[in-house]
C-alpha cells in the first residue's frame, strides 16, 4: 500500500499525462514542418525501347511557371540512360498534367516534333542517329519541353545507340 496523501497519486498522473500531451504535440509539429520543407513531386515522363524503359521527374521545373531562358542549357542534360536500337520505335509517354499544357520533343535542343496535346508519341529509333535530324555519335540528348510557349518544365534522357 502507498503513503501518499489521498488524491496525490492523481496529480502525479495529471503531470505525466501532460508531458506526454506536450511530447506527442511536439513530435505532430517537427512531422509537419519537415513535410512543408519537401517539394511536391514533379510530373512524371517515360520514355520505352522494347522491353526497356525510363522514367524520370522533371530535370527543371518551377510548378508551372516558366523556366528562365537562361537556366535551360542546364535542364537539357540528366544521367537518365536508355539504350536504343535504331531499328526499334521509340515511345515517349507523359502524364496528363504534361500534355494539357502541350510538350514538344527535343533532340540535342532543338525541336524534333511539333506541340502535342497527346500523352504518348513514337517515333523510329534511327531518327535519334540520323545526322539529318542532328545527330551525331553513338549518343543523343532528348528532351521532353512542357509547354507551348514558355518552357514550364524539361525532361531529359540520353539515348545510347545498342547496336
Amino acid at each position: 500500500m502507498t503513503t501518499l496523501p489521498r488524491g496525490e497519486a492523481a496529480t502525479g498522473h495529471r503531470a505525466v499525462r501532460r508531458r506526454r500531451a506536450v511530447a506527442a504535440a511536439g513530435a505532430v509539429s517537427a512531422g509537419l514542418l519537415v513535410l512543408s520543407a519537401c517539394q511536391k513531386p514533379t510530373p512524371m515522363a517515360t520514355i520505352t525501347v522494347g522491353d526497356s524503359s525510363v522514367t524520370s521527374e522533371a530535370t527543371c521545373y518551377n510548378d508551372g511557371k516558366a523556366i528562365k531562358t537562361a537556366d535551360l542549357l542546364k535542364c537539357l542534360k540528366s544521367d537518365k540512360t536508355i539504350k536504343v536500337d535504331p531499328d526499334e520505335t521509340v515511345r515517349f509517354g507523359v502524364d496528363p498534367e504534361i500534355a494539357d499544357k502541350g510538350w514538344t520533343i527535343l533532340m540535342n535542343g532543338q525541336p524534333l516534333t511539333d506541340s502535342s496535346k497527346k500523352t504518348y508519341r513514337a517515333i523510329p529509333g534511327s531518327v535519334f542517329f540520323n545526322a539529318n535530324y542532328g545527330a551525331s555519335g553513338n549518343s543523343t540528348w532528348v528532351s521532353i519541353k512542357e509547354g507551348d510557349k514558355d518552357t514550364l518544365g524539361m525532361w531529359s534522357f540520353k539515348l545510347q545507340k545498342d547496336s
